[in-house]
């Protein structure tokens, strides 16, 4: 008994359902787990962003004013309705309604910023957007129109976020510093590590950032001519093979410096001291 015919592809399709490949009815002819990837891409992104939309809005448990312990999902906090001592920057924003997250000047850069990071373009481009979901993987869209229309044409602006997200790394940085204070002056906790860790490791995401390689040595002719910038393209490029495991590493680190602080703030566990 003969198969059936398989249909051409339709004019206007692209991926492997576009004229000149192969017309094979299956989606994939792959027997291993392509599936997998994707899978856990989406439980992990899901899981931050559940996590981090919650603390968004709880509106409590932030700020440790003891030890100076602020969370990055509120930094900088400069709504009249942060906590005392929260407010490294003053307070120019009046209290705000609970349904705006008190980050809210800062958390759309940083989301914006994440969004169109290159690697993250390509992690959820097959987890989420399925474009295309694995290699040999038909993707479900009949048209691909590249990062030309609504709403993938916001990647084009991550360069103007990388800005933006480098102020906010200067920020984190100023909060890692005052959590070496505590009541008696000078003072070093878990606290203190987690907090200073968490800013170091965004910025080497932040700077590992193609944008900022390309800030960092595009446009140059002649790199013996510019030794500075060349020497700071080849620390960025060196950063930028570990990109991916950096963008992985700050969401968690993200989640547990957070959640740690929180915890504190809670009373639900105390501050382990090393000093002060």
């Amino acid at each position: 008994m003969s198969a059936a015919p398989v249909k051409a592809p339709e004019s206007g399709t692209t991926g492997v359902f576009s004229r000149g490949r192969a017309a094979i009815a299956a989606r994939t002819l792959r027997s291993d787990r392509w599936w997998l990837p994707p899978l856990v891409t989406v439980a992990g992104f899901a899981t931050f962003i559940i996590y981090a939309t919650v603390r968004s809005f709880q509106h409590d448990y932030y700020w440790v004013g003891q030890y100076h312990y602020l969370t990055p999902f509120y930094s900088p906090c400069l709504s009249a309705g942060c906590v005392e001592g929260s407010s490294h920057f003053g307070t120019p924003i009046p209290d705000l309604p609970h349904w705006i997250p008190l980050g809210f000047l800062v958390l759309p850069f940083l989301l914006l910023f994440r969004l169109t990071c290159y690697y993250y373009r390509k992690a959820y481009y097959r987890s989420v957007w399925m474009s295309p979901p694995a290699c040999a993987v038909a993707e479900p869209h009949a048209k691909y129109t590249g990062e030309t229309r609504l709403p993938l044409i916001i990647q084009n602006a991550h360069r103007y976020f990388f800005y933006a997200a480098v102020i906010i790394s200067v920020i984190n940085t100023y909060d890692a510093v005052i959590s070496f204070r505590s009541g008696s002056g000078f003072g070093i906790g878990l606290g203190t590590l987690i907090i200073t860790v968490n800013a170091l490791l965004l910025w080497a995401y932040t700077l590992s950032c193609h944008s900022c390689r390309h800030i960092a040595g595009g446009r140059l002719k002649h790199f013996s001519q510019h030794p500075v910038r060349y020497r700071f393209w080849t620390v960025v490029s060196k950063l930028n093979t570990r990109h991916m495991q950096l963008a992985w590493t700050t969401l968690g680190t993200l989640m547990l410096t957070d959640l740690y602080v929180a915890l504190v703030a809670a009373g639900k566990v105390t501050d382990l001291r090393f000093v002060g």
